[in-house]
């Protein structure tokens, strides 16, 4: 994932904090998962909780904003303690202020929903029960989904993945935070986001600032790092499987440059993570039919998406060597496309020979080997939480996705060409009107021994 900074919700009332709040009720969406070994598949009631990020926070003692546009209240939330002290976080009408629709074993994120005010995009969580996230351990397993991404045009990212959050959000770790995951809080991801209002317990307030090309965001001093698994990255046009190490342990906070930062203040790589990653995305990598509209993988239609996680080994414990991908659609298995790059040994599979030979190739960054490769990935799978979004980007209008990037870098040069969207595409203030009916649908959830979790008809 390039950059996360940009997601931001729009909801004119929304701002964050660790509270609880009771205005609203926090009623979680029901979602049915599958746990599966080789003798079959096992159904599971989970449920689906929205990020802190997301909701209406407002004064312990009535109903006052504790952030407007893009600004704290200054009697509010004078400092990072005096603002948790004093704000609540609220519960959630997820289908109508957030378009999250959940029915069975179906979770559809719309982009843009418009109530009596506007939201656009969300991030959710897999829970356990109403109080603790869905913890997985990916090592020597296999996790499986449908994804329909037909409503998912350039500029925008149904992404699923894992990121090393606490089970409980840090309700225990950190006495100021009240909520818990009962209230979405805990993110984090490899990009360290400092636009998070509260991180471990504490407000953001000091040193925000303001986003100058959005009117409901900001960055805060402190930001919020942990190892990131990128299963799924994709609209209609381009899709990615990424995994992105941290030399630290779990969720961490950091301060300032030390979170990392963007490619035009020359900090982007001085966090504790690696926020490029290991990349596979299919066009980039010379397969430039694979995925898409009219692709191998045709995006115009449902399918199912497979990722291994395989071990040196072959047990839960090992050490991971490769992470492979497979595709089932209309009843038949797809293997996942071979790269076909000068300097990079044909493979369809991620493993350690194909990330320090991407780094050469394309004259990437080689944050992923230094940061700790596939072994601290893989120390990381073993204890992860799932994540199911859709957004836009600010940042960077998601061409590092779905189009030519950097923007400033001949199209001819490896690994410059992501995708067939134009450079000028996915401009947030325009997409939000233009596509502002688009959509995701994950579902189908299963998870277990490899090769037990899909089939051909």
């Amino acid at each position: 994932m390039y950059n996360k900074l940009a997601l931001t919700a729009l909801f004119l009332r929304a701002a964050r904090a660790q509270q609880a709040g009771t205005l609203t009720p926090e009623t979680h969406p029901t979602l049915s998962t599958q746990t599966c070994t080789s003798s079959g598949c096992t159904t599971t009631s989970n449920k689906v909780v929205i990020d802190a990020n997301w909701r209406w926070t407002h004064s312990t003692s009535g109903s006052t904003n504790c952030y407007t546009g893009n600004t704290w209240d200054a009697t509010l939330c004078p400092n990072d303690a005096t603002c948790a002290s004093n704000c609540a976080l609220d519960g959630a009408d997820y289908e109508g202020t957030y378009g999250i629709t959940a029915s069975g074993n179906s979770l559809k994120l719309d982009f843009v929903t418009q109530s009596a005010q506007k939201n656009v995009g969300s991030r959710t969580y897999l829970m356990a029960s109403d109080t603790e996230y869905q913890m997985f351990n990916l090592k020597n397993k296999e996790f499986t989904f449908d994804v329909d991404v037909s409503q998912l045009p350039c500029g925008l990212n149904g992404a699923l993945y894992f990121v090393a959050m606490s089970a409980d959000g840090g309700l225990s770790k950190y006495p100021g935070n009240k909520a818990g995951a009962k209230f979405g809080t805990g993110y984090c991801d490899s990009q360290c986001p400092r636009d998070l209002k509260f991180i471990n317990g504490a407000a953001n307030v000091d040193g925000w600032t303001p986003d100058s090309n959005s009117a409901n965001s900001g960055t805060g001093n402190q930001g919020s790092c942990c190892d990131e698994m990128d299963i799924w990255e994709a609209n209609s046009i381009s899709e990615a499987l990424t995994p992105h190490p941290c030399t630290s342990t779990g969720q961490t906070a950091c301060t300032t440059d030390a979170c990392g930062g963007t490619d035009t203040n020359g900090t982007r790589y001085d966090s504790v993570c690696d926020p490029d990653g290991c990349d596979f995305n299919p066009y980039r990598l010379g397969n430039t039919s694979f995925y898409g509209p009219s692709g191998v993988v045709n995006t115009g239609s449902k399918f199912t998406v497979v990722t291994q996680f395989i071990t040196a080994d072959g047990t839960d414990t090992g050490d991971l060597s490769a992470i492979r991908r497979i595709y089932v659609q209309n009843g038949k298995v797809i293997q996942n496309a071979n790269t076909d790059v000068s300097g990079i040994t044909t493979t369809n599979e991620i493993n350690s020979e194909f990330c320090t030979q991407k780094v050469t190739a394309f004259g990437d960054n080689n944050g992923f080997n230094t940061k700790g490769g596939l072994t601290k990935m893989g120390t990381a799978l073993e204890n992860m939480v799932l994540v199911m979004s859709v957004w836009d980007d600010y940042a960077a209008q998601m061409l590092w996705l779905d189009s030519d990037y950097p923007t400033d870098s001949p199209t001819t040069s490896p690994g410059v060409a992501r995708g067939t969207c134009a450079t000028s595409s996915g401009n947030p203030a325009t997409i939000e009107s233009s596509d502002s009916n688009a959509s995701v649908t994950y579902s189908n959830i299963k998870f277990g021994a490899l090769n037990s979790t899909y089939s051909a008809s």
